[in-house]
């Protein structure tokens, strides 16, 4: 099923060109490489664009997450969303982790970011809302020893089937191998409505889910939205959990045009 469901997204992205054509074009720029323009954040406890302590910034063309301005770690987990949802889409993001968590952090937190995927928007968050409603796909680094996959999924407020049995953990591990130390790290995405998302780093596909829907674990008090309703778009947010990150580029082409009817 999922070897059909991967040759499927193949020959519908690629009906409008090329393989070639298709890889090498039409790429949206969603971080400048200059500021955060275009960019809400959100982080626990703080009330939206409050960037607290300047835990999101720019420098030298690169986007930062950084906890260097805090004595330790006390909770304030953040979020930075891009302005416009999409639905369907290619996302390519280059990641690194840099330096020592900071004093306090969980131990699951450790060299653990992501992205977020059809989520809610930064203003719908409450303010004390750890992790918005959405889709994650989960960068994780390397510990220096023993295999630690990234471009995993996690699945705050939502439900995922992955070969065709819903998942019940929050999270499930992908094949890729373990990216050691401080190196730049190229993640790709294929997402395609509420159908299925592709995980892809280094040229190989190393997870693919289907059926993405609203669930019923960690959602927010008085969240509106009922269980089981498709998540068929939403809004795309890099991830602060604790440890530093840098993010040199997030990139997006835009596949909604090939699959209106």
């Amino acid at each position: 099923m999922r070897t059909v469901w991967i040759a499927l997204t193949c020959m519908l992205i690629w009906s409008c060109g090329s393989p070639k054509e298709v890889a090498e074009t039409n790429w949206i720029r969603l971080f400048n490489g200059t500021d955060l323009t275009g960019w809400d954040l959100k982080i626990t406890g703080y009330p939206l664009n409050e960037n607290y302590k300047g835990i999101f910034s720019v420098e030298d063309s690169i986007l930062k997450v950084s906890y260097n301005n805090l004595d330790s770690f006390r909770g304030e987990f953040g979020h930075i969303f891009y302005k416009q949802p999409f639905s369907h889409y290619r996302l390519r993001i280059e990641y690194r982790f840099v330096g020592e968590q900071r004093p306090g952090g969980p131990g699951w937190a450790i060299r653990n970011s992501g992205v977020m995927l059809h989520s809610q928007s930064a203003e719908s968050m409450t303010l004390e809302q750890d992790f918005p409603v959405s889709i994650e796909a989960q960068f994780l680094g390397g510990l220096g020893e023993g295999e630690r996959s990234t471009l995993n999924v996690c699945t705050p407020g939502t439900d995922i089937d992955f070969n065709g049995q819903m998942v019940e953990g929050h999270c499930t591990n992908s094949s890729s191998k373990t990216y050691h130390g401080d190196q730049w790290v190229t993640a790709e995405i294929t997402v395609l409505g509420d159908s299925i998302i592709h995980h892809v780093i280094g040229g190989d596909t190393v997870l693919t889910y289907t059926h993405l829907r609203i669930g019923p674990e960690m959602k927010p008090e008085g969240f509106s939205i009922p269980d089981g309703t498709p998540l068929k778009d939403g809004y795309i947010a890099l991830q602060a959990e604790s440890h530093n990150v840098e993010f040199r580029k997030v990139e997006l082409q835009d596949l909604s045009l090939s699959f209106k009817k």
